[in-house]
């Protein structure tokens, strides 16, 4: 490194940001490897070239600070901006998820008061389907006392038989078809709180937090006995210390 001059590593920078095969992040890291990449990389020509990739908006109104701390405050108004936006897009998706689980108890709950009716209904036509038995069954001769049943059973219905019988039939083809029509949007209400579960999941999923969250005060403490292992292996006569110690305590 050292044999080349200050000119060619700068030019070397230069047509690497030119080129756009290095970023920010890749300036920044140069920076810290030598004194003399630090001292190359802050050249206010490399922010400014930087500065005109990235953020192209800012020469209509040339800045007259220096180029790096102008990138620097652009890079972190435009981080809270995207993260702004990133909390926005989760907001989102949690109320579309809680719509979703809404609709899902709604027409959970229509399609159970539907059952219930349907029920009903067919308790109400099978009792008219009797009444029907026994008006028939009148005009054929029966003993007195089951004839006397099937009479009685006939004058407690109020309502033509047939009429309300057709109206029942009707009704309860009206609850099935209701009941279908709620079973298939609760199917696709289904499909649509998934998926945004799926959207949040990807939202949330971060690698590095992952990672840093599998870290757990648990693993740290067993990375911390081991090395006092180690310590004490290494180190032998702190342990015959502990033990003449406990020895001592023993007596």
């Amino acid at each position: 490194m050292s044999i080349f001059p200050d000119e060619i590593w700068s030019r070397i920078l230069e047509i690497g940001i030119e080129s756009s095969k290095l970023s920010y992040r890749d300036l920044c890291c140069i920076s810290i490897s030598s004194r003399r990449l630090n001292r190359l990389s802050n050249d206010d020509t490399l922010w400014s070239s930087l500065l005109t990739l990235d953020f192209p908006s800012l020469f209509l109104n040339p800045p007259k600070s220096p180029s790096k701390l102008i990138y620097k405050t652009r890079f972190q108004k435009d981080k809270a901006q995207k993260l702004a936006a990133h909390r926005r897009a989760l907001l989102k998706v949690e109320s579309e998820i809680y719509v979703h689980t809404k609709n899902l108890e709604e027409l959970s709950f229509k399609s159970i008061r539907e059952s219930e009716k349907m029920k009903e209904t067919i308790v109400e036509l099978t009792n008219l389907e009797k009444v029907r038995q026994a008006s028939v069954a009148l005009n054929v001769w029966q003993p007195e006392v089951i004839r006397g049943k099937q009479k009685q059973m006939v004058e407690q219905c109020a309502v033509p038989v047939e009429h309300r019988i057709r109206a029942l039939e009707m009704e309860l083809r009206v609850c099935e078809n209701q009941i279908a029509v709620y079973k298939k949007a609760y199917k696709v209400q289904e499909q649509k709180l998934d998926a945004s579960k799926e959207r949040l999941a990807s939202l949330k999923y971060h690698p590095l937090h992952d990672n840093q969250l599998g870290m757990n005060v648990d693993d740290s403490n067993m990375k911390r006995k081991k090395l006092k292992q180690c310590n004490d292996c290494s180190n032998p006569s702190s342990s015959t210390r502990r033990d003449a110690d406990l020895n001592k305590r023993s007596l």
